[in-house]
């Protein structure tokens, strides 16, 4: 069957990844970072890992321009006369063959989605039905398909239904990662029906209907195989009321066969060694006295009074009520002291923009707000920076606080989501630890937690250091997540039933 292998006598695995975004491509957040990295960490040996995604226009010409057209065809879709057509080009990237699929009615766009979550849901939709008419097509039979977040969500629900009897993907399994739980792809049924010509009798609360309307995200974890999300607590996290977004009961119901898997961070991107991005290089053998220099440069650019002495706290987010910045609202007075500077990168929501323009505007000499996003100026604060602020209100992986410990710059975070996984509170007394954390969604928290970061800091600046150094020996490479990764692809195909 089409050069398939059963998984008893043939090591190679066919794995396919499908989302909606994938570095170096295309990129809005964590996601795009987790599909391109991932494929290039698993055992080339046994994996043959392939990443599918739409050829949006605005991926660079760099790229696009390399692009191999490898075939086209015409699809049904949905209840349309007239069929649609679908496109093939085909890419190798840091030995990682990846697909696009090309269609310019859906696909031709200056951002990756859209301000219409209608208009994206039937994108959307169309590209989860064109990845599986595009498989034979290519000749390339998954053993599984790995599908991310809600924008791949009709896969499995394609798999299952209008697919069922096509004996190219006998045997074929899915996977659905979640990686943010809050986004799900929710719209009226009747638009549902149009675009995927499923019937009527899959529209029901046991499978896509969501409070009257159909959702992408629910019929991915309705009918994948297997489900997956970015960190074991989050995991936890999203089977209860608080965090679950109205799915926790089918998550409940799924829970067997969920897990969290936390996700790593590119250690040849982020590594204060060899970033040509930062004024410093250093390791964990001088970072306490080269971090002082990279401070010093920063300071200099963004026009703050130079002082290696001063507490500098950073914030590199999305500007969202996710990231917990009404928290920092509400006690930005009483942490920007004269000992301490609170430099900001990021853009998001115009109530936070405007609050730490506000806030630059009292402190001049305190607060730097730079609302926009510069990955160079990015690097340059974890390197520079003595704490890392991540209040999040909930976060299922997080990657800000995994590149704060490469670069030896103290996580304060939230105990949530893959934030508790991954910094460990600081204990005085058995000077162990690796950042300093709290537990209620509350700012008297917060700033208590700031303060205590603080009086180390300046009090037991030993200690401070340990604690650098610690966080710096951590290993969040994607090394240990992709061998988690292999384990649960070769438990699938063996049946699960180990």
């Amino acid at each position: 069957m089409y050069g398939k292998c059963t998984y008893d006598n043939c090591t190679m695995k066919n794995i396919l990844f499908a989302a909606s975004e994938c570095v170096p491509f295309v990129k809005t957040g964590g996601l795009a970072d987790v599909v391109g990295a991932l494929p290039k960490n698993l055992y080339k040996q046994e994996y043959d890992v392939r990443v599918i995604i739409p050829n949006y226009t605005c991926i660079p010409w760099e790229y696009r321009g390399q692009f191999r057209h490898v075939s086209s065809f015409y699809m049904d879709y949905g209840q349309r006369n007239d069929k649609m057509f679908v496109g093939i080009m085909e890419y190798e990237y840091d030995g990682i063959k990846f697909y696009f699929i090309d269609n310019e009615y859906y696909f031709k766009c200056n951002e990756p989605y859209s301000s219409s979550i209608m208009w994206d849901v039937e994108r959307y939709i169309f590209f989860c039905k064109a990845v599986l008419a595009a498989m034979p097509v290519i000749g390339f039979h998954p053993d599984i398909i790995h599908c991310h977040d809600w924008q791949a969500g009709m896969i499995p629900v394609f798999l299952r239904s209008t697919f069922a009897s096509h004996s190219f993907y006998w045997g074929t399994k899915t996977i659905m990662t979640i990686h943010n739980l809050k986004f799900q792809g929710v719209w009226d049924i009747r638009h549902f029906l149009y675009n995927t010509g499923l019937p009527g009798y899959m529209f029901t609360p046991d499978k896509l209907e969501f409070k009257k309307d159909a959702n992408m995200l629910k019929g991915g974890l309705v009918y994948a195989d297997y489900i997956t999300t970015v960190s074991e607590t989050y995991a936890e996290e999203i089977k209860t009321p608080y965090y679950g977004e109205q799915l926790d009961g089918l998550l409940c119901a799924r829970q067997r066969s969920l897990r969290g898997i936390v996700n790593g961070i590119d250690y040849d991107v982020y590594n204060p060694e060899t970033d040509k991005k930062i004024s410093v290089n250093y390791s964990a053998k001088n970072a306490v006295e080269k971090k002082k220099l990279a401070k010093k440069a920063l300071q200099q650019e963004l026009g703050l009074p130079v002082d290696e002495n001063k507490f500098m706290i950073a914030i590199i987010s999305r500007l969202t009520d996710q990231k917990g910045l009404d928290l920092v609202d509400w006690i930005a007075d009483r942490i920007t002291d004269e000992f301490t500077q609170f430099v900001i990168i990021g853009t998001g929501e115009s109530k936070y923009e405007n609050m730490f323009r506000y806030y630059q505007g009292k402190h001049p000499d305190r607060v730097s707000a730079n609302i926009f996003y510069s990955d160079a100026l990015a690097h340059k604060l974890y390197a520079a920076a003595d704490a890392m602020l991540v209040p999040s209100r909930f976060e299922p992986c997080g990657l800000t606080q995994l590149i704060s410990l490469r670069y030896g710059t103290v996580p304060i975070v939230r105990e949530t989501g893959g934030l508790k996984d991954t910094v460990e509170p600081y204990n005085e007394y058995e000077k162990t630890g690796t950042g300093f954390t709290f537990k209620h969604y509350n700012a008297e928290d917060l700033l208590y937690t700031i303060n205590y970061a603080k009086k180390v800091y300046f009090d037991y600046r030993e200690d401070w250091n340990n604690i650098v150094l610690r966080g710096m020996k951590k290993d969040f490479s994607w090394g240990s997540s992709a061998l988690q990764y292999q384990g649960m692809y070769d438990w699938i195909l063996r049946g699960m039933h180990d």
